[in-house]
C-alpha cells in the first residue's frame, strides 16, 4: 500500500510539472481578445484523474497553479481562477468515471466536467477575475476588446456568455480529446503494471 501511495504521489508530481510547462505554453486564439490565452494544462490533470482518481487530478491542478505563482502576471488571480475551473472539470469527470469505470463513463464524465467548468467560468470571471483586472484596465477597454471581434456585444456579462463560456467549454473538450488519444498508451506508465 505504501509503495502504491509513493507511486501515485510521484506520478502526480510529474504530471503537475508537465501541466505547469503546458500552462507556460499558452497561446492566443483569433476569436478571443488577446489577453485571453488558451492552454492545455488540464490535460495532465485529466490523465491523473482517470489513472489515479479525482483527488489526484485536483492535486495536479493545485500544484501547477502554485508553481505558476512563481511567474504570474496576475497577482495570483489568474491562478486562482485556473485552479477552481480545472479542479471542477477534473474532479467532476473523475467522480462520474468512478461510478462507471468504462469508456462511456469517461466520455460522459469529461463532457459534464467541461460543461460544469464552462458554467462556473461565468461567476468566477464576473465576480473575481474581471473585477481584479479592472484595477489595471477600465471596463470600457475590456468590452472594447471584445467588441473588436463582435461589435454587438454590450456589457461584461454578455461578453462572458458569448465568448468566455464557449471558449472554456472548448478548452475542456480539447483536454478530453488529448486524453482520449493518449490515455490507453500512457495507462501502464501512470497506473503501474501491477
Amino acid at each position: 500500500m505504501r509503495d502504491k501511495t509513493v507511486r501515485n504521489l510521484t506520478v502526480t508530481a510529474v504530471l503537475s510539472a508537465v501541466a505547469f510547462v503546458l500552462m507556460l505554453l499558452d497561446f492566443s486564439v483569433p476569436i478571443m481578445p488577446s489577453f485571453i490565452k488558451m492552454d492545455i494544462s488540464e490535460f495532465p490533470a485529466l490523465l491523473a484523474t482517470f489513472a489515479l482518481g479525482p483527488v489526484y487530478g485536483g492535486a495536479v491542478c493545485l500544484v501547477k497553479n502554485l508553481l505558476h505563482l512563481l511567474v504570474t502576471k496576475t497577482a495570483g488571480v489568474g491562478e486562482l481562477s485556473n485552479f477552481l475551473l480545472g479542479a471542477v472539470f477534473t474532479v467532476t469527470a473523475g467522480l462520474i468515471y468512478k461510478l462507471n469505470k468504462t469508456k462511456k463513463g469517461a466520455y460522459i464524465g469529461s463532457f459534464i466536467g467541461s460543461v460544469a467548468m464552462a458554467l462556473l467560468s461565468l461567476p468566477i470571471n464576473y465576480f473575481i477575475t474581471y473585477p481584479f483586472y479592472m484595477n489595471f484596465m477600465p471596463l470600457e477597454s475590456i468590452i472594447k476588446a471584445y467588441q473588436a471581434i463582435l461589435s454587438g456585444v454590450d456589457g461584461l456579462l454578455s461578453c462572458l456568455l458569448i465568448f468566455n463560456l464557449p471558449f472554456t467549454l472548448a478548452k475542456g473538450l480539447l483536454s478530453f480529446l488529448l486524453t482520449v488519444l493518449t490515455y490507453k498508451r500512457l495507462r501502464p506508465i501512470l497506473k503501474g503494471r501491477d
